[in-house]
């Protein structure tokens, strides 16, 4: 096996979970079970379901059940993936780590930034979101109060052991279920037509209406677009899953369930509310599809209801991309692709890598409210699509991987991917072809271009990075 300047640097992430990048503690695995389990629960469920999904039953109609199963199909792909990678070498980095080993320094430099970034943006993002729902409840108060207290309540509880992240991520995404639950049992019984005071809808209403593909082809692909963008957060459960007792364990487990957890909470919660009421009901585009679901069954304080589980899935959202943030850039660090200074671990938690990614989050918030239109919505546009650039790579390294695996230690392989290579090319013709329909959309086309812009400068400085040390582009069979 031979050894060349680039393979010693994911050699070093072997320090993500032994030591700080300073040689000094490690980072804790103070995670169990149940919280992973939770963690990957939780994240399928997040405020682009709740609220996003409205813009993609608007744009698509009936069909948008459609669109969330295609997508959806793409995410179980890109999950397997990274299940398989994340079993074999479990590390905080993830699929940066992977994407180092498989393909080349610069490509983890690259892809972990980008997701760091991202993450950062959503902390911003998420908590803003949060801030306008107690701002509705108490309009006595101004947003700005909000936005300062839940990421002062977050940011100290990630600053804790990693095991209070894990609780109240836990807790979280209890609610999230229970909620995500109870709505789907009352959908399918109003369905029936055994719920009291309804009656059974049938297929008129996905059929009535203009039809399944009321605005053909093009809606159809316009939800598309939308519900791709409602699945991320799943990639964070295998930055996790390091810092639990028994990661491989842990990994595998999440991603062999997620099927039934993307079929049950998103292809089952859309079908229940194009099947129980009109796509094109005023309600949806006012109150939000649940809301509008709950209101029509006649549940007392729905939309309080609703409101309460929204600012849950938003808060979740806020810790846990302080969590997935912080963790991505301690590891980037502890390999040497950040200041050294940044990556002291103190009682198993890289504190000042989570005060960094607060501190970027919370410089985001103000970007906001200074300058909401430019400054706030650049940062937006760079990271609209780089979920997807997230996916590219992981593909792209586990094509790569699985390979070398396969030849060096295939006992490594506890979770494979489903007929590889075949079903791995199939993700990346669908990642190319998410990106080919972004082009159509003027405003998705201009957060491609920023996305496309970010990830060139990233790329061009890790490639500047690799040279400066001597390090050359390689491949499995150098490791």
């Amino acid at each position: 096996m031979n050894r060349t300047p680039s393979s010693a640097a994911p050699a070093r992430e072997q320090t993500d979970l032994a030591a700080g990048a300073d040689g000094g503690p490690s980072l804790s695995n103070g995670l169990k079970q149940r919280h992973l389990s939770m963690i990957a629960l939780g994240g399928v469920i997040g405020a682009g379901l709740f609220v996003g999904s409205r813009e993609g039953i608007a744009a698509a109609g009936p069909s948008i059940v459609l669109a969330y199963a295609v997508s959806g199909a793409l995410v179980m792909l890109v999950m397997r993936m990274l299940g398989e990678m994340a079993a074999a070498n479990p590390a905080s980095g993830s699929f940066s780590v992977h994407a180092e080993r498989s393909i080349g320094s610069w490509a983890g430099f690259a892809v972990g930034w980008m997701f760091t970034a991202l993450l950062c943006v959503a902390v911003a993002a998420e908590a803003l979101g949060a801030a306008d729902v107690m701002h509705q409840w108490f309009p006595s108060t101004e947003p700005w109060m909000w936005v300062l207290l839940f990421m002062v309540i977050f940011t100290g509880t990630n600053l804790a052991a990693v095991s209070n992240f894990g609780e109240f991520e836990f807790w979280f995404a209890a609610l999230k279920v229970a909620a995500i639950g109870i709505f789907l049992v009352l959908g399918v019984l109003a369905i029936l037509g055994v719920l009291p005071g309804t009656q059974a809808p049938g297929a008129s209403h996905l059929t009535g209406d203009g039809g399944f593909l009321p605005k053909g082809v093009d809606g159809l692909m316009v939800g598309l677009l939308a519900s791709v963008f409602a699945y991320g957060g799943l990639e964070t459960v295998t930055i996790a899953a390091a810092e639990s007792k028994d990661p491989v364990r842990g990994v595998a487990r999440a991603v062999r369930t997620a099927m039934w957890r993307i079929a049950l909470f998103y292809v089952g919660s859309m079908a229940v509310i194009v099947t129980v009421i009109p796509w094109s009901a005023p309600s949806i585009a006012k109150s939000g599809p649940y809301v509008a679901v709950l209101d029509y069954l006649k549940i007392p304080a729905a939309g309080q209801i609703m409101n309460v589980v929204i600012l849950v899935a938003l808060l979740s959202a806020v810790n846990a991309n302080i969590y997935g943030s912080s963790r991505m850039a301690y590891s980037l660090i502890s390999r040497g692709q950040g200041p050294a200074v940044l990556g002291k671990v103190s009682s198993g938690v890289p504190r000042r890598a989570v005060l960094l990614c607060s501190a970027f989050g919370f410089l985001a918030v103000l970007f906001s409210f200074l300058w909401p239109t430019t400054v706030f919505q650049w940062l937006l546009n760079m990271v609209g699509a780089a979920v997807l650039v997230v996916w590219g790579f992981i593909a792209v390294a586990q094509l790569r991987m699985r390979r070398q695996l396969e030849r060096e230690a295939p006992e490594k392989l506890v979770v494979k991917m489903w007929a590889f290579p075949v079903l791995t090319w199939v993700a990346l013709a669908g990642i190319v072809a998410v990106l080919l329909l972004m082009l159509r959309d003027e405003n998705q086309r201009i957060q491609l271009l920023f996305t496309g812009g970010f990830a060139v400068v990233l790329i061009l400085i890790g490639l500047l990075r690799q040279q400066a040390l001597g390090a050359k582009q390689t491949g499995p069979s150098d490791h």
